[in-house]
């Protein structure tokens, strides 16, 4: 199978600082890089990386037009980014000396995606390939219609977390994504239980703890520790834990192992600087897990 994704692709600017800065406080940054970043591209990243063929729908502007050669360079088809007038999206990422991070972005290009676009792209899947999505491009809900139409799994990942699109998600939607803040925030906007949020399913993440995936109408749950680790930047880790998800359940892992499989990727991307360019390969994960199998399992 395959797996889609429509998503953002931003360049990322790192800045590490001796802690986050508080309101009205200058600081020296102790060093400067320049990256690949973007939910969007974290995840196809992700999904290349652990082996998966992945296809990403997404635009850039005129400028840093290497962030292709980039995508390409991990392994992403990149066929179907198409450029737009402006600014490439980019985000401000301040990573203190925790692995913390504060973050501020600007859509840019990401938001000027046309539904034909999309519509052209998806015409090559076919049913069983998997959709993902996230909220940092624009026209999701028709993405998704469309999707589940041919047959596809259709996974949002909703963050940044805006209630009205969540809500208009919802219908359309097999595996929802959301860290604990997140699904908080869903409950209260919907007025009802996590447990009767009405979504197939439900995969909440939850930092230092894992992860749980929820089958919304069993009820059964499947969870994952996380993998302890000394961080060094936490940027995209999500993303990546996603990514690989996705990626081992296109290759017909069970839940339970696709998730080990992110929680392991999730691991080691966070001892690394960086977003997409931190993301490890398939053999350094399944070395890594392999290695810490009882803390994983």
């Amino acid at each position: 199978m395959t797996v889609w994704n429509l998503g953002s692709i931003n360049v990322d600017l790192f800045y590490r600082v001796p802690h986050l800065p508080r309101p009205g406080e200058t600081l020296p940054a102790s060093s400067h890089q320049t990256g690949l970043g973007g939910k969007g591209a974290n995840q196809s990243v992700a999904i290349a990386r652990a082996g998966t063929v992945v296809h990403h729908i997404g635009m850039i502007g005129t400028d840093n037009t290497w962030v292709l050669d980039r995508l390409s360079g991990y392994g992403v088809d990149v066929a179907h980014v198409a450029k737009a007038e402006g600014a490439t999206g980019h985000a401000i990422i301040m990573v203190d000396e925790m692995g913390e991070n504060s973050i501020v972005t600007f859509a840019g290009a990401n938001y000027a995606q046309l539904v034909g676009n999309i519509e052209a792209a998806l015409a090559g899947a076919k049913a069983g390939d998997i959709l993902a999505l996230q909220t940092e491009v624009s026209h999701l809900a028709e993405a998704a219609q469309f999707a589940r139409k041919r047959g596809m799994f259709v996974v949002y990942s909703a963050a940044p977390f805006k209630p009205e699109i969540a809500k208009k998600m919802l219908p359309h939607v097999d595996l929802l994504v959301l860290n604990e803040i997140e699904a908080g925030q869903l409950a209260q906007a919907l007025g009802m239980p996590l447990e009767e949020v009405p979504v197939a399913n439900m995969l909440i993440t939850l930092g230092a703890r894992g992860a749980r995936w929820r089958d919304q109408a069993t009820g059964e749950v499947t969870e994952v520790a996380a993998i302890p680790v000394e961080p060094v930047d936490s940027t995209g880790a999500g993303d990546c834990f996603i990514g690989y998800v996705l990626a081992g359940l296109d290759q017909g892992l069970e839940r339970g192992p696709a998730l080990r499989l992110g929680a392991a990727a999730a691991a080691l991307q966070v001892t690394r600087p960086g977003t997409a360019d931190a993301i490890p390969t398939r053999a350094e994960v399944d070395a890594f897990l392999a290695s810490h199998e009882h803390v994983a399992g």
